[in-house]
């Protein structure tokens, strides 16, 4: 957890295990930290990709608002912590974009990927999913032609694509265990300062910078880990069936 974070794709030679692919800075935190820290203590590689600086939001800057993701990536253990910098609220599902995710795919070549909730209430938020998995598609195919740094990139199409829980309620395909890193997942939440509960910030309040946001997540873990008997867990949708081989990357967590 002490080794440096690669910030862009030309830094970055080795190949991701699990990479985490969110509309903001925080959604990763916020709804998979705890299997991200999970999987990087287990000796897995990970990373998160953010589609945006997070420019609109009321609190902080993006400026600010990159310290902290740096920080809480960290904590984490991640490796590798990239962004598109598509335009908060105002990136789009389109040709374009597709392409500037397969990129990072194809150069990253994750086993598994971490997306937003697949409909929530930030629209940002589902429309990055709907993002993410044609993407994921469209990376395996090699009739879409993506270079880098002046070389064709190879197909490659994750295993799966997870979709996390984040403020509305889907029912979970799947519920990691993170009982081991709930506090690593909150302290990783807890260094966006700007964004959520801080007693001596000035900045207007917000729905998620109320005290109680904090204790919704810990109710969201608990009630995640209710229902697989373990005391906290995060669930995670997937609308196809998950493949044998992801379910043993993910079963070695616990071996």
């Amino acid at each position: 957890m002490g080794s440096a974070i690669a910030t862009s794709l030309s830094e970055f030679k080795q190949e991701l295990d699990v990479l985490c692919i969110v509309a903001h800075p925080d959604d990763a935190e916020i709804g998979a930290g705890g299997t991200l820290a999970l999987l990087s203590r287990a000796g897995y590689r990970t990373g998160i990709l953010n589609f945006t600086r997070g420019e609109m939001g009321t609190r902080g800057s993006a400026e600010l608002r990159r310290q902290e993701a740096l920080k809480a990536a960290a904590i984490l253990g991640i490796t590798f912590l990239g962004i598109l910098d598509l335009g908060d609220c105002r990136f789009q599902v389109t040709p374009e974009n597709i392409t500037a995710l397969i990129q990072y795919i194809r150069h990253l070549r994750p086993k598994i990927v971490i997306a937003n909730a697949l409909s929530d209430r930030h629209p940002d938020h589902g429309r990055a999913a709907t993002l993410v998995r044609q993407a994921c598609f469209y990376a395996g195919l090699r009739r879409w032609e993506t270079t880098f740094e002046g070389q064709t990139q190879a197909p490659h199409r994750p295993l799966t694509c997870l979709h996390m829980l984040q403020d509305h309620y889907h029912h979970p395909t799947i519920v990691v265990d993170i009982t081991s890193t709930f506090m690593i997942k909150m302290e990783a939440i807890k260094a966006y300062a700007s964004q959520f509960y801080n007693p001596n910030s000035n900045e207007p309040e917000t729905p998620i910078s109320r005290p109680d946001f904090l204790d919704f997540i810990e109710a969201r873990a608990r009630e995640m880990g209710r229902r697989i008997f373990v005391t906290f867990g995060e669930g995670f949708v997937c609308k196809e069936p998950i493949p044998i081989k992801a379910i043993e990357m993910l079963m070695k967590l616990y071996s």
